[in-house]
């Protein structure tokens, strides 16, 4: 019986991780759950889970709520969060929190040299020179949930041999604006925007869907996670989200990881570990089965121009992209800013910034801060 600590749980990732370990609870134990403020959510939670711990990140939660009334341990200082994250008995930390907020988290777990599970791209794009190197030193095991990094994973040979490797294909399902040319973007609303084809997510991820920016991020995680050049990995729109993620070998041979559009597949298998876990699932139907590429729609080229400077720089413009969209993604929902403005509000951004060396997690904090308050300045010019 293995322990886990779910932060995020009450969100669209943190859902279909309880239900692989529904599914699986001769397995796992849920050891403690961390969330931001549903606490109506998190009570159901921990009335059919029982966790021994629950963290709220809300500053000031309210404190008449069951969820509060009913559990002595309720943790809600970043100190408690380590200890949670930290504490010898948890065998599996999954990092399910949306966005840069979850970076700490992260970095508790992998210095911890525990077995993490990572949903959350953001902590890698943004800290990647600090996370992979101290994973390293830790023995942390980092094992990706998106769907894209985890079929990567699922593809590569377990020695690792990146000799042996040719290519990676990531796969993009295009989004809801796939047949648009760049011109059309101006004119599509947040609703337009909310409506993934194929995928049903957060908000946040389905904007960067609209916007394609996840497939930058999701590039640079590629990157940082398998130590893979830039050069060598391949953006290719697949509108059926089928084929997640494909890897060429130096023989000719390309490997592809398969499953209908459902993040319960590679939770199940980022939970196992070693082993498959059995999850419900919808079979493949091949024989009505109609696959096809396309390449990256036309005007979105920039976007993936700075994410592959990203990679190649590294430094402190992981953590600016990052920031930048954040912010641009947060004032497009609040309808501050149109949708096309996202793409400009990245862009000058990142280009007001020269590269620089980060040694510390305070130096992500820090370039944080100011991309932040750059990409503000920029929406404010705008309109």
């Amino acid at each position: 019986m293995k322990n886990i600590v779910l932060l995020g749980a009450t969100g669209s990732i943190g859902d279909s991780c309880l239900n692989v370990i529904r599914q699986n609870k001769e397995h796992f134990h849920l050891f403690g759950i961390g969330l931001g403020s549903n606490l109506d959510k998190a009570q159901q939670i921990a009335k059919e889970f029982s966790p021994e711990h629950i963290f709220i990140a809300e500053s000031h939660p309210d404190k008449s709520h069951d969820l509060l009334q009913s559990h002595s341990n309720i943790l809600n200082t970043e100190n408690e969060l380590q200890a949670l994250i930290q504490d010898p008995s948890v065998d599996i930390v999954i990092s399910a929190i949306s966005g840069f907020a979850g970076l700490k988290a992260s970095y508790f777990a992998i210095d911890a040299g525990k077995t993490i599970l990572i949903a959350n791209k953001e902590s890698i794009v943004a800290a990647g020179d600090i996370l992979m190197p101290l994973a390293q030193t830790k023995n942390s095991e980092i094992i990706p949930v998106d769907s894209e990094h985890n079929a990567i994973h699922q593809c590569f040979p377990p020695h690792r041999d990146l000799k042996e490797i040719s290519k990676i294909l990531i796969t993009a399902s295009g989004g809801p604006f796939r047949e648009k040319t760049f011109k059309e973007l101006s004119g599509v609303t947040l609703q337009d925007a909310l409506k993934h084809p194929t995928w049903s997510m957060g908000t946040k991820i389905t904007i960067d869907s609209a916007t394609l920016v996840n497939k930058c991020l999701e590039l640079i995680e590629a990157h940082y996670l398998f130590q893979i050049p830039e050069s060598q990995i391949e953006i290719v729109v697949h509108p059926q989200s089928i084929i997640h993620s494909m890897v060429t070998f130096i023989d000719g041979s390309t490997i592809a990881q398969m499953s209908n559009p459902n993040m319960e597949v590679p939770i199940a298998n980022a939970l196992g570990v070693d082993q498959r876990l059995p999850i419900n699932f919808e079979a493949i139907d091949f024989p009505g089965l109609n696959l096809s590429f396309e390449p990256i729609s036309d005007g979105r080229d920039v976007i993936f121009e700075m994410a592959r400077e990203v990679c190649n720089k590294k430094g402190n413009l992981g953590v600016i992209f990052n920031a930048s969209n954040e912010i641009a993604v947060d004032a497009f929902l609040t309808r501050k800013i149109d949708f096309v403005d996202i793409y400009q509000v990245i862009q000058r951004t990142f280009n007001h910034f020269s590269c620089s060396k980060v040694n510390t997690l305070d130096d992500i904090f820090d370039y944080d801060k100011q991309a932040r308050i750059q990409a503000e300045k920029v929406i404010k010019s705008l309109h």
